[in-house]
């Protein structure tokens, strides 16, 4: 299989309150994502509604404070259309916040992801 890159793109997302990275990291992808418009995949490329889950594919690097933490299946469901294939890396940040015990804080930090997402094609 030929695969060209289509889309590259960065997302940043984080819990305020939780320090959940797989919330912080959703909300990365879903950040990234969401600036991207994949018009290009039917007028350019021909590829039909029908056929995006075939031949898009999705490769996703996000970085966390706690990698090992990051269920990675939770995050590859964030994408719509595609076969996702997603890891995680060290990086992201933990920021000093505050703590609220109502708002299910474990800590007084926030949980920052950042995302790299390439959106692939099958030539």
């Amino acid at each position: 299989m030929n695969m060209k890159r289509f889309v590259i793109e960065f997302g940043m997302g984080i819990d305020f309150h939780g320090q959940d990275v797989n919330v912080a990291a959703s909300r990365a992808v879903k950040d990234a994502i969401s600036r991207s418009c994949l018009v290009g995949l039917n007028e350019i490329c021909g590829i039909e509604a029908d056929d995006l889950n075939e031949n898009v594919y999705i490769e996703a690097i996000v970085g966390v404070d706690r990698p090992e933490e990051l269920d990675v299946k939770r995050i590859e469901e964030c994408f719509p259309v595609g076969k996702a294939q997603v890891s995680a890396v060290k990086g992201g940040l933990k920021s000093p916040g505050f703590m609220f015990l109502n708002f299910g804080d474990k800590d007084d930090t926030i949980e920052v992801a950042v995302a790299s997402v390439q959106v692939k094609i099958n030539d």
